[in-house]
């Protein structure tokens, strides 16, 4: 594939799967036909992923995909590698294509209001819209739009307890405000905006396509997004237009990294960054070093290194197309220095 251009596609479709296990095989037999690699999620209630490979590989696996119960039609965002940025082809079972932990939560039945990214400024600007970014911790602090609400959540299962929690202060009394979130491509939206509608808020907005498609089709000059925006992939962030962004990344906590990040002392590749050097024992940084010695040998030897599962990788199983049961370099290997995963992420 060294001679061919790299096709990314991230996709999601909320579909009742009653044997999501049947589905496995076949779609793993189609996946490795096509010389894809990435990630894809399978659970009850529908499909999740991001794949890489040849334009055609890519279409096979989605010509694929559109025969699985009620996926006959699905959005995908394709974007372009220039290396391979996935080790292998994995399909997974999992609870949910995006773990929120809610049980009923039924985006097929009910969701928020989709906004397309041209009429995203004239919703967030009116003083009657509250805006929440639904997003992690380390997503939101690399950017976010103007205003918005940061809920300062380390996962998207602490989404709803954190709102639960502040809803009389965010909505207040008298005039219930129209509230709108966003995620990086949608997907959690999906659930976020389902979440609010059961818990009786009825004026619910979301980004149709996220981040990444208002940073792809609203010009900078036109913007309300500051800063850049967290992917679950080798780029680590993208810019306006998805341009690449500068960001690089911590291997043992998921953190992006400033260049000033980078050059602290606290940062060691695949060990520590500033953000998690006091969060991790002897023990954990042992296994670290062992595991950057590993991976280290494994360059030099012109081998890629798959590594083993870290706990800190399991933060968002199935979030973002993110396989959390692997290592970090496992979905995401080459040093994550400053493409596309948007939310299979």
């Amino acid at each position: 594939m060294t001679n061919t251009p790299i096709q990314v596609a991230a996709l999601y479709n909320f579909a009742p799967f009653d044997d999501p296990a049947s589905l496995q095989g076949p779609l793993q037999a189609a996946c490795d036909a096509a010389g894809t690699r990435g990630t894809i999620l399978l659970a009850p209630e529908g499909v999740n992923g991001t794949i890489a490979g040849t334009p055609e590989g890519i279409e096979s696996v989605l010509a694929h995909i559109r025969t699985l119960p009620d996926c006959a039609t699905f959005d995908v965002k394709y974007s372009h590698a220039e290396s391979m940025p996935f080790h292998r082809m994995k399909v997974r079972l999992k609870r949910e294509i995006v773990t929120m932990g809610e049980p009923g939560i039924d985006p097929r039945a009910s969701v928020g209001r989709y906004v397309d990214p041209n009429d995203w400024n004239d919703l967030i600007s009116d003083p009657d819209t509250i805006v929440i970014d639904t997003r992690n911790d380390y997503e939101v602090a690399i950017g976010q739009f103007e205003g918005a609400i940061d809920p300062k959540t380390p996962s998207f299962r602490d989404f709803p307890a954190w709102f639960r929690e502040r809803r009389e202060e965010l909505l207040g009394e008298g005039k219930t405000p129209k509230v709108a979130m966003y995620c990086t491509g949608g997907i959690r939206c999906e659930k976020s905006t389902s979440f609010l509608r059961s818990e009786g808020v009825d004026e619910v907005y979301h980004l149709k396509g996220g981040i990444l498609k208002y940073l792809e089709n609203v010009p900078e000059g036109e913007s309300l997004w500051h800063g850049e925006c967290f992917v679950f992939d080798q780029r680590v962030a993208v810019k306006h237009g998805l341009e690449l962004g500068s960001y690089g990344q911590c291997f043992a906590c998921r953190h992006p990294l400033s260049a000033e990040e980078m050059a602290s002392p606290d940062y060691a590749e695949g060990i520590s960054c500033p953000h998690c050097i006091d969060a991790r024992n002897d023990e954990q940084r042992a296994r670290y070093v062992e595991r950057q010695r590993q991976k280290e040998l494994a360059k030099r030897r012109g081998k890629a290194h798959i590594g083993k599962p870290i706990e800190t990788a399991a933060r968002d199983a199935g979030e973002d197309g993110f396989d959390a049961g692997e290592s970090w370099e496992a979905n995401f290997p080459g040093g994550l220095a400053p493409d596309a995963l948007s939310d299979p992420k």
